[in-house]
């Protein structure tokens, strides 16, 4: 019998769904235009047999560096199908990093988007003797002097001469400990790991995540994060190879808030930040509205968010909440979610960093349910999920069914089941360190209430110390922060000092019309009076009434701008490295305990 393998389930659907069911659209000029299943398992074959040519064999590396495009998910398959293994690199990684991936991976080939991807590319060639082409995904011929350069359209000639069956036969002898797919972490320290995913991992990651939410060929989504993140690839590519479901790639991430709005896709994910701007855009909107507009939002949100409390916890809704509700969609919801893009929408994902309890319940309020996700990429991305009939908010909901997941007795999160991962290339210690007796330790420290539900109180390697000698765990004190006015970004420092402070970042738009309410230039409003009054009153109202004595901000600095990827304060994947932020903004944290402790 054929393993059941991402590749194999691809052609399944092609068979299944053929030449008039869409499995990707792209945009070209103002129109989406659709491929249908048949077409794409038809290039997936064509780019497969073109790797084959160029001597890529079982188990070779091959790389992708570039924006969301059909190319980089069809490449990605076809790598696969082959049993090779395909591992992307981040659009945002210097050419430092991407010669260490490169060189690391000892990549074959690589896929590249624009002419500066290429040249970084090329610019490592010195220390990559394995690479025998670069494929361009849209771009004009290029001509370098090692003559490796190919347009996809090149790529897919090379594997004309290539016959079916040798395609067949590799294809037939894929296992399920093979490996699959190495994810490059974006660690906050250190150079970044090569997680090690098998082809048995990704079928049944990708079995568990539509079966939760039981997703199919009538669902679609938005692809816009990074492919090189297994969240986004679950979404992108396992998913829909093994469900059927469609999906429309974003142009930019610059165009996303308007795509979201033309597409109208039934399943969107998202990272926090995300999920955080759109509440701001929303609750900014509805604050300028007139009264009576804004009376009927008020009251339909407060239907919205007791339907969603009812339904969250799977009760049934009685006759006069049916009612109430009916006429709620009528007048707020059905006009509102369609302006977020949200309008045919029934599942929403949040993961990869908490997310402020105050933007779930925002959401509630408009009928959506934005369901938090915990996992990492050494479990092929989730560990546990609220799903339908089963979210609490504040929680990241119960373990995957076939999982074990329980709390060791320092209290890290240790995971077991189908899809932890293999190991990491190249890293015998640190697959040691992680992997104990079929153990992902995941570093993360967690507890459970008595339904079941997980909730995440930190990171081991990232407890603060504070010279009273009290372990603190920052993440949950800023997801908090983050649901204050205007905060888009904050950072809790205290390790070996007397009290915790705050560096908080404003986001750009609110800043803006705060600016423009007040009669201040932009860059006045961090130093602003009227600002920190309002801080002042979030941090004491809504974050540190929530943590006891010792876990309370006592002082805060508005940073000039906000933490970046490009200033080197973020990884790819939007976590803190707090290393980086401590050097940047050392003036800044000093002088909040220059003057010692504030009340």
């Amino acid at each position: 019998m054929a393993a059941d393998t991402i590749p194999h389930r691809l052609l399944a659907r092609a068979r299944e769904l053929g030449g008039n069911c869409p499995a990707v659209h792209t945009k070209q000029g103002d129109r989406w235009v659709p491929k249908s299943w048949a077409a794409y398992a038809d290039e997936i074959r064509r780019a497969a047999k073109g790797l084959m040519a160029l001597g890529v064999g079982h188990g070779d590396r091959i790389c992708l560096l570039g924006f969301n495009a059909p190319e980089w998910a069809m490449l990605d398959l076809a790598a696969m199908m082959i049993g090779a293994v395909p591992a992307g690199i981040y659009t945002t990684c210097s050419a430092e990093e991407v010669r260490y991936i490169l060189t690391h991976a000892e990549a074959k080939v690589c896929l590249v988007e624009t002419r500066a991807h290429w040249e970084k590319v090329l610019g490592a060639r010195d220390a990559l003797p394995e690479l025998v082409a670069v494929t361009m995904i849209a771009a004009p011929e290029l001509e370098d002097e090692g003559g490796t350069t190919l347009t996809w359209g090149q790529l897919l000639a090379r594997g004309a001469d290539v016959p079916d069956s040798d395609l067949d036969a590799r294809l037939d002898a894929l296992k399920d400990d093979d490996h699959a797919t190495f994810i490059y972490t974006s660690g906050t320290t250190g150079p970044p790991k090569a997680v090690i995913l098998t082809h048995g991992n990704l079928a049944w990651t990708a079995g568990a995540a539509i079966r939760l939410n039981a997703t199919t060929a009538d669902d679609s989504s938005l692809s816009y994060l990074p492919l090189s993140h297994i969240a986004e690839k679950m979404f992108t590519v396992l998913a829909p190879a093994t469900c059927g479901s469609q999906v429309y790639f974003a142009t930019s991430f610059d165009k996303v808030a308007d795509e979201l709005r033309e597409v109208q896709p039934t399943l969107v994910f998202g990272v926090p930040r995300v999920w955080e701007k759109m509440y701001l855009g929303v609750s900014s909107r509805l604050a300028e509205a007139p009264q009576p507009r804004k009376a009927i939002a008020e009251w339909a949100m407060g239907v919205g968010r007791r339907v969603v409390a009812r339904r969250n916890r799977g009760e049934a809704l009685s006759l006069r909440e049916r009612a109430a509700y009916r006429l709620a969609r009528r007048l707020v919801f059905s006009r509102l979610r369609p302006l977020m893009g949200l309008g045919r929408v029934t599942v929403c994902v949040s993961g990869a960093a908490p997310i402020a309890r105050e933007v779930l319940e925002f959401f509630s309020g408009l009928d959506l349910v934005v369901q938090e996700v915990y996992g990492q990429s050494e479990d092929c991305g989730p560990t546990t999920f609220n799903r339908p009939g089963a979210t609490k908010f504040g929680t990241v909901g119960l373990p995957l069914e076939g999982t074990e997941v329980r709390i060791a007795d320092d209290g890290e999160i240790l995971v077991k089941g189908p899809h932890v991962f293999a190991g990491y290339f190249k890293d015998p210690e640190g697959t040691a360190e992680v992997l104990r007796d079929g153990w992902l330790h995941s570093g993360d420290l967690g507890a459970f209430d008595s339904d079941g539900f997980l909730t995440i109180t930190g990171r081991k390697k990232e407890i603060l110390i504070t010279a009273g000698g009290k372990n603190i765990a920052p993440a949950n004190i800023e997801a908090a922060l983050k649901g204050v006015p205007m905060v888009s970004q904050a950072v809790v420092i205290g390790d070996r000092r007397p009290y915790l402070v705050a560096l908080l970042a404003l986001d750009p738009p609110a800043a803006e019309a705060f600016a423009k309410e007040h009669g201040l230039a932009v860059a006045d409003v961090p130093a602003s009076e009227a600002l920190r009054a309002v801080l002042q009153q979030g941090i004491d109202n809504e974050v540190n009434p929530r943590f006891a004595q010792v876990e309370h901000v006592r002082k805060f600095a508005v940073l000039p701008r906000e933490l970046s990827i490009e200033g080197g304060e973020l990884t790819p994947t939007m976590k803190v490295k707090r290393k980086v932020v401590d050097e940047h903004f050392a003036d800044e944290i000093e002088a909040l305990y220059a003057s010692g402790r504030s009340a």
